[in-house]
């Protein structure tokens, strides 16, 4: 079996490692400094780069003006973001783009595609529902009279919608079923309240009270928000293993000079032992990650759906990049949450990464379910 990536997908990492190579993690004022956000927008600047290198629409189809790959190049150049902490909405919009593609409306299709993948317009996703904890497509309802759809709902922990055109709100109808509804921020009804991430950036709690989103713009499809939901968590996980690479890659060189007793302190055991675990868990949160990306490209079959995959990806990554930082707190010492240095900000973000889109033990009970549905025989 081959499990070497194409050449349009390694072309798009590199570019990707081009784009990001001069972004400094450390750009912004620390989030431990810092009551409110760390800036007041997303790095406009950066945004401009990927849009210039043609990969804010690498999901599209050349119709649109994209290069038409799929949810595993869209990882790998996640994956190096991650590396470098790039304030910039590549995730929310690469997915929603996704999703507005294969299940929405010619009319959105044709107004918004093409717009978005050159960066122009800015689209994010309301995905963690009232708490953070409860199914996002629970906390907001959608309903049809004459004038044609109405919704009510809150959603919390939006990310980037106070810089964003438009937001993909998931919504149920009184006959259970989910639609998407793609609602401008500044659309009557709608309201924004500031919340802000463990990361320092700026998050809004979003109220929608009688919001009547244009016709063309609600996505009543089967299996439109679980498959935006999908590609969002595999796309987290992407996150957290560019992120914890880059930890533990700073924790080597750091192990490597710091001495004790004359020693470098990587020669010791228990500081290789507990590096070496955590290399495992990057190992792991890499083959689950790949695994269901590929599942999400392919639409391959498997004895579980490919949410299943999704499920023990997002596992992984919850539990591995939260030991991969803590690990490295403890190996860097009183260093490591010195605010001139850079690691105290890898640990925000992971962990942030962590208990976006659901905590492992959210998606320990999703995936009981799946196998209790689906008996493995």
């Amino acid at each position: 079996m081959d499990f070497t990536f194409t050449e349009e997908q390694q072309a798009a990492a590199e570019a990707a490692r081009g784009v990001f190579a001069g972004v400094a993690p450390d750009a912004v004022p620390s989030p431990a400094l810092t009551p409110g956000a760390v800036a007041d927008e997303f790095d406009r600047p950066l945004w401009r780069r990927l849009a210039d290198a043609d990969l804010l629409s690498l999901l599209l189809r050349e119709e649109y003006g994209g290069a038409g790959l799929d949810a595993v190049a869209l990882c790998l150049v996640l994956r190096e973001s991650a590396k470098v902490l790039a304030r910039v909405p590549l995730l929310e919009s690469s997915a929603a783009m996704a999703a507005i593609q294969a299940f929405g409306s010619s009319e959105a299709k044709s107004a918004l595609l093409a717009r978005a993948g050159r960066g122009e317009i800015v689209l994010t996703v309301a995905s963690h529902g009232r708490t953070g904890h409860d199914p996002a497509e629970l906390a907001t309802t959608a309903r049809q009279d004459d004038s044609g759809w109405v919704l009510d709902g809150v959603q919390t922990a939006v990310p980037w919608a106070y810089d964003a055109d438009l937001v993909v709100v998931p919504a149920r109808t009184a006959t259970d079923r989910t639609v998407l509804a793609l609602v401008p921020c500044g659309a009557e009804g709608v309201t924004l309240a500031e919340q802000f991430s463990t990361s320092g950036e700026r998050l809004a709690e979003l109220r929608l009270e009688s919001v009547r989103p244009a016709e063309r713009d609600v996505i009543d499809a089967e299996g439109a928000w679980e498959s935006l939901r999908e590609l969002l968590a595999t796309g987290t996980c992407a996150l957290a293993l560019g992120l914890g690479e880059r930890v533990l890659g700073m924790t080597s060189e750091y192990a490597s000079k710091r001495e004790q007793f004359g020693y470098p302190i990587a020669t010791f055991q228990a500081v290789a032992v507990q590096s070496a675990d955590r290399y495992i868990d990057l190992r792991a949160m890499e083959a689950t990650l790949w695994q269901a990306a590929w599942r999400i490209a392919s639409g391959a079959p498997g004895p579980l759906p490919a949410s299943g995959d999704v499920a023990v990806a997002k596992i992984w990554a919850s539990e591995g990049v939260r030991r991969v930082v803590q690990t490295a707190q403890h190996l860097h010492g009183g260093f490591g949450a010195d605010v001139d240095y850079p690691l105290h900000r890898y640990h925000a973000w992971a962990k942030h990464l962590e208990l976006a889109l659901g905590p492992a033990a959210a998606h320990e009970e999703a995936l009981g379910d799946l196998l209790a549905a689906h008996p493995l025989g």
